[in-house]
């Protein structure tokens, strides 16, 4: 049967009894020698015995062993029901006293280890109490002394501990009923009253004329359920604080009221186990430093501090600093850990149990967590029991403040191995999270709401009490409700989203604001940044691009789930360029990204949503005005007046050269008004600057001198390209589709160049052909007066091409959002190869990559 510890009454240590006070050299021997094997009996001391000579057991003290997740904590060995672990033994008259010798202070606690995996905690030993007690006479101070051999001896068992043993102990002594304690509130009552008692040196010199009455005390701690609880527990918690202090005052082993106390607690889970240890240790400390507080303004606590020499105490302040500060950082890692265990307890079993690695691992290591916790209480209880019976004088020990930090450190590493264990175990619990709040999206999304408030919440943010939006407008933070029933685009980009994309949306936002139909069909944009780790700089630059806006935008990116972060890109597509989805006043996605339609119609395509890009694209015919509207005044007043126009771009400036030259000539030859526009490139911004420099200087033609301009034009192209594929629209019959990719092909190239006339293209090639064309214009001159120059010109350029084999090339960037899996070249329509290219453009100050898509035709 399970030996029960002994919970009645203890008499007090009497003079006149000297059986029953230990010797020094007992009680040294009691911690030293060897355990003894279950079931072995315990014989009899022999009179020659060397209790001198102490043994160094196998694994020293600190040494923490991993535990054998095999082992079977279940199993504990009864022990010998003939032996009285809580009677002491008589003494021997024969026996020789053997000369008192201390434990040597020099050893050290070493370093926290894992655990032995080989070790059976299954088959436990228990010491035996070897040695005799000796008389004492009625003039010794038996208490104090019995203090002063608990802490040196201490120091002895603290070396020489097997952890598995000790875990044994407690493991055989966990038998819990069920009965589930909310121990928190307790905690935070008992942690408040260690705050208030817990002083330094310097505080200590002045407490006898301060109150620490806090008005503000948690009234959380009077609730009737609570009052409640502290009646079931009182009577737990006295006995515990019972052991505590006399079980010091009598010199019992430290070890030995650990287990007591383990025992008095064994229906009790991990957590209440420990709050229950520390609250009885509360009103023992608490009761101490009140006295020290209030002594000089009280009579009645004066005439206490003076029993338990209080006064003294105070009056050595100073030089007792090295063991107050050894006390206070123990108890302060005692509260850390206490938290630590009830952490542990919270975690939310639907979303991790103990076949996870990291919880599993924990769990074994908490039993040996809350030793040696109640261990350290143990301990702290003997220091205020050494002030209050062997007065100032013993506190000088710098060894005693050495025992406090030697189990400071214990507690310490093995603190450090359970917060490891508790990061990891909730990083799981968040992926576990993520996961499902990540499905909860993808359904919602598919599920039909009367307003679009749910969707919204579960995106952006679930809380009612946190004010998600800033106002553009007001610059004041404001709630969801804002958009409800409205319709609403999400901008969603990174922090490098331009300045020239914002100021393109602001113009088409502002626009829609002056809009009478917007008065009745309303539609809001809110700026959702993803940022995967905000940084100070990031921070400002967030900032910076916030403060301007004049639409909705999150408080700041951090409020963004990981879990929306992966919707938005998994399901929306989004990679690093901005996109614009849509959803109208019910939450439903009407457009999965319509930045396209607002580069190309701006906010003429409102509602935006993909009818309306169909019926758009459906007005829409492959002409010069699909190309600069919007973009050019004087090309539009160019083709009202029916003028001959060449669009052209690229940025070998010696074939700008020679093109130029040529179109003037065959322009001057024909007698055909010729306007002629340098739009750029796509990329290479800077050497396009140079580019546009030359041909200012040089006088050769129109050019587009605003950076901002050009980089439009080739954003809406490729947003005309990417409303295509978005839409599935069939390449082979799609005449403005195949004349975009031409163009964009063309630019990846080199020179390219469109001639119209009006609104009506006439050709749209690749600038060497063209080139060619207008050089040779000798050898098609005469057809002009026979067919025109329209015709003739199309016919001899379409004669060219047929002898040349370009290149078709077309390079997505892997930011661009979703690529399509393949496509047709423009020439011969057959499906293009596919290749990965890498490209850096120094010019521009960026190094991008691009998932380039070519084939050679």
């Amino acid at each position: 049967m399970d030996t029960k510890a002994v919970t009645g009454p203890v008499q007090k240590p009497n003079a006149t009894t000297p059986a029953q006070q230990p010797s020094q050299a007992s009680n040294v021997l009691l911690q030293a020698t060897p355990l003894l094997q279950p079931g072995q009996q315990l014989g009899p001391l022999q009179p020659n015995s060397n209790l001198g000579s102490v043994q160094q057991t196998s694994n020293p003290a600190g040494t923490y062993l991993q535990p054998n997740q095999q082992t079977n904590y279940g199993a504990v060995q009864q022990q010998n029901p003939q032996t009285n672990s809580g009677a002491v033994q008589q003494p021997n008259p024969q026996t020789k006293q053997v000369p008192f010798q201390p434990s040597n202070q020099q050893t050290s606690l070493v370093p926290y280890q894992q655990p032995n995996p080989q070790t059976n905690l299954g088959a436990w030993q228990r010491s035996t109490p070897l040695g005799s007690l000796q008389p004492s006479t009625p003039l010794s101070k038996l208490a104090p002394n019995a203090t002063h051999q608990l802490i040196r001896g201490d120091r002895s068992m603290l070396t020489m501990s097997d952890d598995n043993a000790l875990v044994s102990h407690i493991l055989g002594s966990h038998t819990p009923d069920g009965r589930d304690v909310d121990v928190k509130p307790l905690l935070r009552l008992v942690e408040d009253i260690l705050r208030r008692a817990t002083l330094t040196p310097d505080t200590l010199l002045t407490t006898g004329s301060q109150t620490y009455l806090d008005s503000g005390f948690d009234d959380k701690t009077h609730h009737t359920s609570f009052l409640a609880m502290l009646e079931a527990l009182s009577y737990t918690i006295d006995r515990i604080a019972y052991e505590l202090a006399y079980k010091a005052l009598g010199g019992t082993d430290a070890h030995q009221t650990t287990v007591a106390i383990c025992n008095m607690v064994s229906h009790y889970g991990w957590d209440a186990k420990l709050v229950l240890a520390l609250a009885a240790f509360g009103l023992n400390y608490g009761e101490f430093w009140l006295l020290a507080q209030i002594y000089s303004t009280n009579q009645l606590a004066k005439a206490m501090a003076i029993l338990k020499q209080v006064p003294g105490i105070i009056e050595h302040a100073v030089p007792l600093k090295p063991r107050f500060d050894a006390l206070n950082d123990l108890i302060r890692t005692i509260l850390e850990v206490t938290w630590c265990v009830i952490e542990f307890k919270d975690l939310p079993s639907n979303y991790i149990t103990t076949d996870v690695p990291a919880l599993a691992s924990a769990m074994i290591h908490i039993p040996t967590a809350v030793y040696w916790t109640i261990r350290s209480i143990v301990a702290c209880a003997s220091q205020i029991s050494s002030f209050t019976n062997m007065g100032y004088e013993f506190a000088f020990s710098p060894s005693e403040a050495w025992e406090l930090s030697t189990l400071t450190h214990k507690l310490k590493t093995i603190l450090e191995h359970l917060k490891k264990k508790m990061e990891e175990c909730i990083r799981y619990i968040e992926e576990r999270m993520d996961v499902e709040s990540y499905q909860m999206l993808v359904e919602l999304f598919k599920m039909i709401h009367i307003d679009n408030m749910r969707v919204l919440k579960a995106l952006i943010c679930p809380r009612d009490d946190v004010l998600a939006l800033v106002d553009g407008t007001t610059k004041k933070r404001v709630n969801l409700d804002v958009l409800r029933r409205k319709n609403v685009l999400l901008l969603i980009s990174s922090l490098d989203i331009t300045q020239d994309e914002l100021s393109v949306l602001e113009q088409s936002y502002n626009e829609s604001r002056l809009h009478e139909m917007r008065l009745q069909s309303p539609y809001e944009i809110v700026w959702i940044p993803i940022v995967d780790q905000l940084t100070d700089v990031k921070q400002r630059h967030f900032e910076v691009l916030q403060a301007p806006m004049t639409w909705y935008s999150v408080y700041h990116p951090s409020i963004i789930s990981k879990a929306s972060v992966k919707f938005i890109r998994e399901v929306w597509h989004f990679r690093n360029k901005p996109i614009l989805v849509v959803l109208d006043h019910q939450g439903r996605v009407v457009s999965p990204n319509a930045i396209h339609m607002m580069w190309i119609w701006g906010s003429h395509a409102f509602p935006f949503t993909t009818l309306r890009e169909e019926a758009l694209w459906r007005e829409e015919a492959w002409r010069l005005e699909l190309l600069v509207d919007g973009i050019d005044a004087t090309i539009l007043n160019w083709i009202k007046e029916g003028k001959y126009i060449f669009l052209y771009g690229g940025d070998d400036m010696e074939w700008i050269r020679k093109f130029t030259k040529e179109a003037k000539a065959v322009a001057a030859a024909t007698r055909i008004p010729l306007e002629m526009v340098y739009v750029g490139k796509a990329t290479k911004r800077e050497q396009v600057k140079r580019v546009i420099a030359n041909i200012v200087q040089e006088k050769l033609s129109t050019c587009w001198q605003d950076s901002a301009t050009i980089w439009f034009f080739w954003t809406r192209l490729e947003s005309m390209l990417f409303s295509k594929i978005q839409l599935g629209k069939d390449e082979e019959h799609d005449l403005v589709m195949q004349q975009i990719k031409r163009v964009l092909s063309f630019d990846r190239e080199g020179s390219w160049a469109v001639l119209s006339r009006g609104s009506s293209v006439l050709v749209n090639e690749h600038g060497n052909i063209l080139w060619s064309a207008l050089f040779e214009y000798e050898q098609w001159k005469e057809k002009v007066a026979l067919q025109g120059f329209d015709i003739a010109f199309q016919n001899y350029v379409a004669a060219l091409r047929g002898n040349s084999h370009p290149c078709s090339r077309f390079e997505f960037s892997n930011y661009a959002g979703k690529i399509p899996e393949n496509m047709k070249c423009p020439e011969c329509h057959h499906y293009m190869e596919k290749y990965t290219t890498f490209l850096c453009c120094h010019d521009e100050g960026i190094v991008p990559s691009l998932l380039a898509l070519a084939t050679n035709n």
